[in-house]
């Protein structure tokens, strides 16, 4: 059971809304720890944003205007690309205000831009391509397997079907362990492109913005969606299901606690 103290908090969703449509990222999150599911999801406890989710926010809004000017035909200057980046800074701290250390907040935001220059002079996709589809909202019905509605947004489709996804890091990605622990995310894109589309994807490129001193441009490659992948994400969202249906909310101990936000509150579990 949950202490009354985490109880009384208020609720954020009821289990009934979190199995009406399912996303990527709360099956993720509910298979990495259930515990931390409720404290986010039911529970509602909100934390402060922190500076590397601040900064990924804001890089992903300027590349989805970088994409959304190549789809409109528009070829965007460097200096305007910064303007949006400066905005999108400034809105994000006003929507969800971080508590920078002195100097902290100038020194991360010159971190953000050096990272997209770097994406921009180094970025494999040509500056005239097209996209095929930008921040697209896409839902696919399950019920056929027995399942919900699988819902989810894609960054970004290539010409040719190819889902893209753009990811900030503190560590060069390892493309071995990038396939299988982005695998729920990526196989469920699959499916939504696929429903969407009403064919199957060309393939799924993870963009990764690497934080070096020396920021560099990691491309991941992850072939189409295969059967057995399909399958497995069945059986991850019946097992999904099946825990919110239990109320199953037991946590899951490891070296990933000791970032966790819900770290103190967990500690109070019993």
């Amino acid at each position: 059971m949950i202490t009354t103290a985490i109880a009384q908090l208020p609720a954020g969703r009821t289990v009934a809304e979190l199995i009406e449509n399912i996303s990527a990222s709360r099956l993720s999150l509910f298979h990495q720890c259930r515990l931390k599911f409720f404290f986010r999801y039911v529970a509602g406890i909100k934390k402060p944003k922190t500076g590397a989710l601040h900064l990924g926010s804001s890089i992903h809004l300027v590349l989805k205007h970088w994409n959304k000017c190549r789809w409109k035909n528009q070829v965007p200057t460097l200096k305007s690309l910064n303007d949006v980046f400066q905005f999108s800074w400034d809105a994000e701290q006003q929507q969800a205000p971080v508590q920078w250390e002195p100097g902290e907040e100038e020194e991360q935001k010159k971190v953000g831009w050096r990272l997209l220059e770097t994406y921009f002079r180094e970025s494999p996709i040509p500056p005239d391509e097209k996209p095929e589809a930008v921040e697209v909202v896409v839902e696919a019905d399950l019920s056929e397997q027995g399942l919900t509605s699988l819902v989810g947004i894609i960054d970004l489709v290539r010409q040719g079907g190819i889902i893209t996804d753009f990811k900030t890091s503190s560590k060069t990605p390892n493309a071995e362990q990038v396939a299988h622990t982005t695998e729920i995310q990526t196989t469920a894109y699959a499916l939504l492109y696929r429903e969407s589309a009403g064919k199957a994807e060309a393939g799924i490129e993870l963009h990764h913005l690497v934080k070096n001193k020396s920021p560099k441009l990691i491309v991941s490659p992850v072939g189409p969606a295969t059967d057995a992948q399909i399958e497995r994400l069945y059986r991850v969202i019946e097992s999904y299901i099946h825990g919110l249906e239990q109320e199953d909310w037991v946590p899951s101990p490891g070296f990933q606690c000791m970032s966790c936000e819900f770290f103190n509150e967990c500690r109070k579990w019993h």
